[in-house]
């Protein structure tokens, strides 16, 4: 009996350590977004896979003159209509001839002014960039954040480019700054400002150049959403 009685003992005992403790659960740890990731964000970027066409034309006045071209997107099938004047093309940006290349020209300049924040997160890979906390904006000399992206020297439109992104707290941008090769003085500056509110996209209107420089804007916004 004694046996057996210690035999028992030495089994619960097995068993007892035997037992594991309950595993804590984990807790996802979400890494923090960066700079780029914080401005797209801010322009709704999340919105942007819900969107089945967006249409905008691109103006520009410099004294007495007047350009404009207008451009539907359909961002999935990827397919562009063009209309400039009198003409009008439509080309699939998969596959494009050189006339659609030479229009594509026109079609990315445009959409980067409209979508440069977008394009923070399309280009991510092309790009290397800097972040600064406390800067005076160029235009208005009030204290913003800068985010500096500088382009890679090879493909593209616009290789070894630099731009200057001026924000605030909430990241929305207020003025920008292009540095052709990255060189120190800006090719240009101008503002980011009448932003609206299309579908949880948002998006500026207006871009001011000071010192009566051209005046562009964008008219005949609109998105469709799925």
């Amino acid at each position: 009996m004694k046996t057996l009685y210690f035999t028992t003992i030495c089994a619960l005992l097995f068993f007892s350590a035997c037992k594991t403790e309950p595993k804590k659960e984990e807790t996802a740890v979400i890494p923090e977004k960066s700079i780029p990731e914080k401005i797209a964000a801010a322009h709704g970027f999340d919105n942007w896979k819900s969107v089945k066409e967006i249409t905008f034309t691109f103006n520009v006045d410099r004294d007495s003159m007047h350009f404009e071209r207008s451009w539907k997107w359909e961002p999935k099938a990827n397919v562009v209509t063009a209309i400039s004047g009198p003409d009008t093309l439509v080309y699939n940006r998969n596959s494009m001839d050189s006339i659609a290349l030479k229009t594509n020209g026109g079609f990315i300049n445009d959409r980067y002014w409209l979508m440069a924040p977008f394009n923070l997160m399309w280009d991510s890979k092309n790009y290397s960039f800097e972040h600064t906390a406390s800067i005076s904006a160029p235009i208005s000399g009030e204290t913003m954040q800068k985010l500096t992206i500088v382009y890679a020297n090879e493909g593209g439109y616009t290789p070894g480019d630099a731009y200057d992104f001026y924000f605030k707290d909430d990241h929305i941008i207020r003025e920008w700054a292009y540095r052709k090769s990255n060189q120190e003085e800006p090719n240009l500056v101008s503002t980011w400002e009448d932003y609206v509110d299309m579908d949880g996209l948002q998006i500026a209107k207006q871009h001011n150049r000071p010192t009566g420089g051209p005046n562009l804007y964008f008219t005949g916004l609109s998105v469709t959403m799925e």
